[in-house]
């Protein structure tokens, strides 16, 4: 079992910049896929991005392409979500998960383990 934490969330200015992270305990994070994901107020939880078990692949939803990247330190049992260029649409809550079969699925009830998400705010 793994525990995940979310950090880094804030408020920002339209076409700012954050970099979100996410520190596994418990269970060395080289053993899952990881993925982001975000869920804004009356809205369904969405894919952001996900990356393999050792950081190869990547994938990420098309409303995010280009802007976010997502890459993983599995030394320091930590993940991230570099957030560029930010839209007031982007603001919601962010969650990391981690997937313990390792084929990086973008559907969140693939997922085993959440964190407990951190607050984006972009404002225009």
């Amino acid at each position: 079992q793994v525990q995940l934490v979310e950090s880094g969330g804030g408020l920002v200015q339209a076409g700012g910049s954050l970099r979100l992270s996410c520190a596994a305990s418990g269970r060395t994070l080289s053993a899952y896929a990881m993925g982001w994901f975000r869920q804004a107020p009356e809205k369904q939880r969405e894919f952001v991005a996900v990356i393999t078990r050792n950081g190869g692949s990547t994938f990420y939803a098309n409303s995010v392409k280009g802007r976010f990247t997502i890459s993983r330190d599995n030394a320091k049992n930590t993940a991230y979500l570099q957030m560029n260029n930010l839209k007031p649409e982007d603001t919601a809550v962010y969650y990391c998960a981690a997937e313990s079969l390792g084929y990086a699925p973008t559907r969140s009830r693939d997922y085993d383990y959440w964190g407990q998400g951190t607050q984006v705010t972009v404002s225009s």
